[in-house]
């Protein structure tokens, strides 16, 4: 039997240290990030032309 044979330190290498994203499984920093930039700006734009639409619907009945 072998004298360190419960000893198992260090075997299979270094880990990173990971963030908590990262722990739950989700892509590159920045990949969620470029995302959700994407769908707030398809959002934003939505909600103007909504916006612009109802503006001319309430101009239209007094011109």
């Amino acid at each position: 039997m072998a004298k360190s044979r419960n000893n198992l330190l260090g075997v299979g290498g270094q880990r990173k240290k990971l963030s908590r994203l990262e722990q739950q499984g989700s892509a590159s920093h920045g990949a969620g990030r470029a995302e959700a930039a994407d769908a707030k700006q398809e959002l934003l734009r939505r909600m103007r032309e909504r916006n612009r639409a109802q503006e001319q619907q309430e101009q239209e009945p007094q011109g």
